[in-house]
């Protein structure tokens, strides 16, 4: 058995300490003192800057470990150059956005809310470049300590992961707070939401055809046509495919996931301050707090001891995550709100229908489980059954976590005094998406971990190091397989809550006492918001889908006519494929995000420019209803499909049916090349959209006052 330095266990004590004398600190000013609102924002303010603070602290560690020999080091260096350049060029391009926003938003509503949005932007964007700068520079420092030991590559690839979820919930709650302490109104606060939202929708679209474009190219091209193997450095088209694994799995669904955490708490904080008082406006921030903390604690309990299962120390950290915030929200309720206990139950719904809806994705999206075994037993007929059978799954998938997000928002309706009070029962269920995402430093940091991992095995394959390095990084990265269909579950059930919560707060905002599903405009509304889902699909499919199509076409072109890339005797154009990844997730991410700002806008400022605003509320309102209801099911569906055809590809790479080389095999590529786009750019992008949408009603609820 390993035992714990004493670093080790200061460091835990530490942070034990600083735990218990926060919450000290917040009790004797909140309940002796008349500075509630003050004390919650400097408290959420201070959690943001720890986060912060030990986000540092894992790059300073990082940045220590050897990043490998030479070869290890250029391979490297092209994935790096490669995010950095991609980052570059979005982040350019959203710069004008940016700007053209701010400028609707101060002309239209007013200054405060539009400079929030740049902050907002500004956060989102910032995370996610932090996530992707340490996430380039820990794989090949993975992949060096894989030389070693499992232990000592797994604690570096999560310590990368780790960097990208605190720097999430640090810089959100920090801003939020910070901003609310300046402006100290709700609905300025908003702006700070949408500029979140509106960056991670081209954060995920872009990073989704992006990094799609490349696995197709790749996959099609490599596996099947060459038959070389996966990550094989004579694959014109593996330096984008690694970049393509951070740019959408770390930025975009870090970005994603940002927007989630923000978006419920202001949510949270409107209904508060409304229902009941500056306390209840507050709480969601103490809450928020709290989960950072547990988050930090829980960061510490994940290791490894020998080469024993990396999932197992994920799981612990995640339970103890948890745990430490159920604890924490008890005695926060208990002492913020005691009169409202039924506001800690609404917290703890959050918290389970959370963790039940990742582990169901995993259940429908791992190989060890029978949906996925039969899509590799329909490989036996061909692609044809392969497909059929993985949108079977994808449909049924559906049914359970649904089932548990309709029980989430009911249970805490009534649990929080919905019967007795609409507002606050609503208000219950705000609480209950902020309970689900309080500990998403962690749920971040589980599933950034994934990407690392992978980029570690594509360079030990790059670099032929020993056959034990690639055993150790394939052992990490089928790991990070389980842990990003679970993070996919996880961002979708959030999603859900946080939609949901937004609507209920801008319907309590334009003061929509009820939404008559009869009325014309109510139920043309939700007929066209149901459609929305479809058509943001089909334009990103479509998108990933031409630049799946360049990407091919250059592949092959590079086996044409550069002769020796085969041999090994020529290094193959890295960087041409690259900029085909880059330039046409750029061009292609703009209609989709255009769509999903202006439909709102449209139909609600549209219906009220030809009968009344009331109209026009009622009308967005449908519009929101019918886009949450066919999203949430449309992301299920698409995300577990592409996850289970992945893996039931993997399944029959493991030995099964043929193996590879096999017509199953072949089959299953088929089915695993449909349901990139399915798992990583249609089906994620969608719990933006959904959001989006929500935020954007929110900010512009003063224009149907």
């Amino acid at each position: 058995m390993e035992k714990l330095s004493f670093k080790s266990c200061a460091l835990k004590t530490l942070f034990w300490v600083v735990f218990a004398a926060a919450f000290y600190l917040c009790f004797f000013k909140l309940f002796f003192m008349d500075t509630a609102s003050a004390s919650s924002l400097w408290i959420g303010a201070a959690a943001g800057v720890l986060a912060l603070l030990f986000a540092m602290l894992k790059i300073y560690t990082i940045a220590r470990e050897s990043s490998g020999d030479d070869d290890m080091r250029r391979i490297a260096g092209h994935i790096f150059k490669g995010a950095m350049a991609f980052l570059k060029r979005e982040y350019k391009i959203l710069f004008w956005f940016v700007l053209l926003v701010f400028a609707l938003l101060y002309h239209y509503i007013d200054l405060e809310t539009a400079v929030c949005f740049v902050c907002g932007a500004f956060c989102s964007a910032t995370a996610g470049f932090v996530g992707m700068f340490v996430s380039t520079k820990a794989n090949s420092r993975t992949a060096q300590a894989a030389k070693g030991s499992l232990n000592k590559a797994f604690k570096i690839a999560f310590s990368g992961g780790a960097v990208m979820g605190l720097t999430v919930v640090g810089l959100g709650l920090f801003g939020l707070s910070v901003l609310y302490l300046i402006y100290k109104d709700p609905a300025i606060i908003n702006g700070f939401g949408l500029g979140a939202s509106s960056i991670a929708l081209f954060a995920r679209v872009g990073g989704g055809i992006y990094t799609k474009a490349a696995d197709v190219g790749a996959d099609l091209v490599g596996k099947v046509e060459a038959g070389i193997p996966e990550d094989d450095h004579r694959n014109p088209a593996v330096i984008a495919d690694n970049v393509g694994d951070n740019v959408g799995d770390v930025a975009g669904m870090g970005a994603d996931l940002f927007e989630s955490y923000v978006g419920s708490i202001i949510a949270a904080i409107t209904l508060g301050a409304i229902c009941l008082n500056l306390r209840g406006a507050f709480l969601p921030v103490l809450i928020a707090a709290a989960g950072i903390f547990a988050s930090i604690i829980a960061i510490n309990f994940v290791r490894t001891r020998g080469d024993s299962d990396p999932m197992a120390a994920l799981q612990r950290g995640t339970v103890v995550a948890m745990g430490l915030l159920i604890v924490a929200s008890y005695l926060i309720v208990k002492f913020f709100l005691p009169d409202f206990m039924g506001i800690f139950w609404a917290v703890i719904t959050g918290i389970i229908t959370g963790s039940i809806i990742g582990f169901l994705t995993e259940y429908y999206t791992s190989y060890e489980h029978n949906p996925t075994k039969s899509i590799a037993e329909a490989t036996k007929t061909g692609p044809a059954t392969t497909i059929i059978a993985g949108l079977g799954v994808g449909m049924i998938s559906t049914f359970l976590p649904l089932v548990l997000i309709c029980a989430a928002v009911i249970v805490s309706f009534v649990i929080s005094g919905g019967l007795n009070s609409y507002t606050l029962g609503i208000y219950g269920v705000s609480m209950a998406a902020v309970g689900m995402l309080a500990v998403v430093g962690m749920i971040v940091a589980v599933d950034a971990y994934g990407p690392i991992s992978d980029n570690a095995g594509g360079i030990a394959q790059m670099a032929n190091l020993e056959g034990e390095v690639r055993e150790r990084t394939d052992k990490l990265d089928s790991v990070g397989n389980t842990t990003a269909a679970i993070g996919k579950g996880f961002a979708i059930g959030s999603a859900a809550l946080t939609a949901i919560a937004l609507l209920s707060a801008f319907a309590t905002v334009v003061e929509l006492d009820r939404v008559d599903i009869l009325n014309p405009f109510v139920n043309s509304g939700l007929l066209f918001g149901a459609m929305l889902p479809f058509l943001f699909c089909a334009l990103t499919m479509g998108a990933v889908g031409r630049a799946a199509q360049k990407m091919v076409d250059e592949v092959r072109r590079q086996f044409r006519e550069l002769k020796g890339i085969m041999e090994g005797k020529c290094e193959p154009q890295y960087a041409k494929c690259v900029d085909i990844s880059a330039r046409s997730a750029i061009y292609e991410m703009f209609l989709p995000g255009i769509i999903a700002i202006a439909a709102p806008l449209a139909v609600g400022l549209g219906v009220a420019a030809f009968t009344d605003k009331a109209s026009g509320a009622q009308a967005l309102a449908g519009m929101l209803m019918g886009a949450i209801a066919s999203g949430v099911c449309l992301a299920i569906m698409m995300a577990n499909s592409g996850g289970a055809w992945d893996n039931a590809k993997k399944y029959i790479e493991s030995g099964h049916y043929g193996g590879k080389g096999s017509s199953e095999h072949a089959a299953a590529v088929v089915g695993d090349t449909v349901g990139d786009p399915f798992k990583d750019t249609s089906g994620p992008s969608l719990n933006i959209l959904i959001k989006l949408m929500s935020i954007v009603a929110l900010v512009c609820a003063t224009l149907f006052i």
